[in-house]
């Protein structure tokens, strides 16, 4: 069986790892990943393995106790440490206008060079959360105005392991759910640069990524995606642009986490918005159509 999405860490996997481990001494952490990664079927759906990913799953393996890793060869990546963005100089002149003054919009796939390190630097700056390297199927999008300013930047990546209202709302249960997760992607950055001031930009720019988002994804990742989904911190915004391009609010998160326990809130209080790309996206992400 192929695993698009994160297999579910029983104690038998545990333990099969542990025995990879110790049966090859000599491994590095990346030889380690890729061989359960071809041993569970865990790669793409064009065939690429999700080293990646594993090797995520075995650091936090490892820094539970349950598994001994080798030394790492090079350290890795502290999540947020955002001194690996450089911050590139831009024009930060004010754009105030209406919005059919900046129609046509240029939307672009970044995916190397200056205009990556411009995107970079861009959610680093001035998204609350800033830049974090990503990891899994993602997509990158700068939004241009007509005459070519950059106006805002987007990032979908995984979506949510687990969200209780949202797989209420979809009606899947665990194991449809982990077959089912890579068709949808998660809106985790969407910014709109602060010299920026211009009434419905947000949301047109959401609808017009929704319109062909699942072309890019399919034709990037050899499939396309179902659903989009977004998670805003209700103490920090009100989510009037996501509502505004018809996203479903479906719920809120509990502020738990997957490691909070039962009781003390963690985590902050996110509203959960969906965007169905087809009228049978239930079905398709349950496995009952594709």
């Amino acid at each position: 069986m192929e695993l698009s999405t994160r297999p579910e860490i029983t104690e038998e996997r545990v333990e099969q790892i542990r025995n990879i481990i110790a049966e090859n001494p000599t491994w590095n952490r990346t030889k380690i990943s890729k061989h359960i990664c071809k041993l569970w079927g865990w790669q793409s759906p064009n065939g690429q393995l999700k080293d990646i990913s594993c090797r995520d799953m075995l650091r936090e393996l490892d820094k539970a106790g349950k598994i001994k890793l080798p030394a790492a060869l090079t350290p890795s990546r502290t999540s947020g440490n955002s001194d690996k963005v450089k911050h590139l100089n831009h024009d930060m002149t004010p754009i105030c206008a209406k919005l059919s003054e900046l129609r046509p919009l240029q939307i672009n796939i970044v995916s190397s060079g200056k205009e990556l390190m411009l995107f970079k630097s861009l959610i680093d700056q001035y998204h609350y959360l800033r830049y974090d390297r990503t990891v899994g199927e993602n997509m990158k999008y700068m939004i241009y105005s007509c005459d070519g300013r950059p106006l805002s930047c987007l990032l979908f990546g995984s979506a949510a392991w687990s969200c209780r209202v949202r797989d209420n709302f979809i009606g899947w249960n665990k194991s449809e759910r982990m077959r089912g997760l890579s068709l949808i992607t998660n809106n985790s950055r969407f910014l709109i640069a602060p010299w920026v001031k211009v009434e419905h930009l947000a949301s047109h720019i959401l609808s017009l990524v929704a319109r062909r988002i699942a072309d890019d994804w399919q034709h990037k990742y050899g499939h396309p995606v179902y659903c989009l989904e977004t998670y805003v911190e209700i103490d920090r915004f009100r989510g009037t642009c996501y509502r505004a391009a018809n996203w479903i609010h479906v719920g809120r998160t509990t502020g738990r986490g997957r490691d909070g326990g039962h009781h003390n809130t963690i985590l902050p209080i996110k509203d959960v918005y969906i965007y169905p790309l087809t009228s049978q996206y239930k079905k398709i992400l349950c496995g009952m159509e594709r």
